[in-house]
């Protein structure tokens, strides 16, 4: 079962090449890559969001697998759904899916479910994996998609991502998938993203639920968002930094609607 890309030659290049020079000129050189147990990372396309991306992973030391959590924008599908076996095809080649892993979690857990139609039009893990990719080339992937709104099946989530890691023994970074406030003007996108990314920085998952909700912050992939710090904290996390926060704006030059993206790395 391979999935194949959808949105290649719309968010990120499909010729190989030109994809890895893309990639490559935004990688952060000079950064000295550090364990980490959780990140935040967005999925617009490249050249509006790849230089947070690539900030993120050029500081992480990437884990043999990698879950990426990810809104579900389409609305197909399960609540929790788990893209189980097989592959996704980028221009950098064949990222496998670690089935071992997936099948633990689905073993454990009654609220993540196989389901490959929440994946098919879904693009904010696909945006994920060519960077990936491109800073380990042999990277296994569990790709999740999420349309749950309720805190609490949220957190039962998390309780059990965090145990399968335990139990494989194996160090696994969850990659979160989100953009934060859409379409507003910079100044409103800062200041409401601000409120968002601090309680993030605190590891607090309840009260960013609570801020989204009372503040309309629209982070596409808050719940994602939430589900990692829950997963993470049970792992052991006790920090959280800001890698990199930038706009549209500050790449079209227009301010007056803009979408947020913020790169953030737990430990």
């Amino acid at each position: 079962m391979i999935r194949e890309p959808i949105v290649a030659d719309k968010f990120y290049p499909a010729d190989r090449v030109l994809l890895k020079d893309q990639i490559e000129s935004m990688v952060d050189k000079k950064a000295t890559p550090r364990k980490a147990l959780g990140v935040v990372s967005p999925h617009a396309g490249y050249s509006f969001s790849g230089k947070v991306a690539c900030e993120v992973f050029s500081n992480v030391k990437l884990t043999d697998t990698v879950i990426i959590l990810g809104p579900n924008h389409t609305g197909l599908g399960k609540a929790f759904a788990l893209y189980p076996k097989g592959s996704w095809n980028t221009p950098f080649g064949n990222a496998y899916i670690d089935s071992d892993f997936s099948e633990s979690l689905l073993s454990r857990s009654e609220l993540i479910q196989e389901d490959v139609t929440a994946h098919l039009a879904e693009h904010s893990l696909e945006v994920q994996v060519p960077v990936l990719q491109h800073f380990k080339p042999d990277i296994k992937i569990v790709p999740i998609t999420i349309s749950a709104t309720e805190l609490a099946p949220c957190l039962k989530v998390a309780e059990q991502i965090a145990a399968t890691i335990t139990d494989s023994g194996k160090d696994t970074l969850i990659v979160a998938s989100s953009d934060m406030t859409h379409y507003e003007s910079q100044l409103e996108a800062k200041k409401k993203d601000k409120l968002a990314i601090d309680v993030i920085l605190k590891l607090d998952e309840g009260m960013l639920f609570k801020n989204v909700e009372e503040y309309n912050i629209t982070m596409c992939g808050a719940i994602p968002t939430i589900v990692m710090l829950s997963a993470v904290k049970a792992l052991g996390a006790n920090s959280a930094r800001l890698v990199r926060y930038q706009t549209s704006g500050d790449v079209t030059g227009d301010y007056s609607e803009v979408v947020g993206y913020a790169g953030i790395i737990i430990e």
